[in-house]
């Protein structure tokens, strides 16, 4: 009896504004990674997407994909106030490099804020690369954590 009453106080508080109870990751979407197990630190991140200055014509889709997405794509939403496509994505794998792709109607397009290009490496990153000057690549994103 007196060990409960123990947990119950020494237990830590929920952050403000986050959930009451610890998350369970048993239950996680096909978005979410995999790898993002208890204890493994991870991150959400916002991209977004705004069209090229000189043209007007919008895109009919616009998407990411991804390893934090298992190559699977997902639309950004249009905010006509922000005059850009936007999607937020939770549960991405901290400390490590990610490779991924921005789709403006099923084609790659260069995003001007990922960290970096690289070599595509197995099926769905070849699927999806970008053709750069240097060859075929693929963009990177710097998931770090504290």
């Amino acid at each position: 009896m007196f060990e409960n009453f123990t947990n119950l106080f020494t237990r830590k508080s929920a952050h403000k504004g986050g959930p009451v109870a610890q998350e369970s990751f048993s239950t996680q979407s096909p978005l979410q990674h995999r790898g993002a197990e208890r204890g493994k630190p991870v991150y959400s991140r916002v991209f977004r997407w705004r069209l090229p200055d000189g043209q007007t014509e919008e895109p009919a889709s616009v998407e990411i994909v991804g390893s934090f997405t298992h190559w699977q794509k997902v639309p950004l939403v249009r905010d006509s106030v922000l005059d850009a496509w936007h999607v937020t994505l939770h549960h991405i794998q901290g400390n490590r490099t990610h490779h991924y792709v921005m789709l403006i109607d099923d084609k790659p397009t260069y995003d001007k804020n990922c960290d970096g290009l690289a070599v595509p490496h197995g099926y769905d990153e070849e699927r999806f690369q970008l053709q750069t000057d240097k060859g075929p690549r693929v963009l990177m994103m710097f998931g770090q954590t504290k």
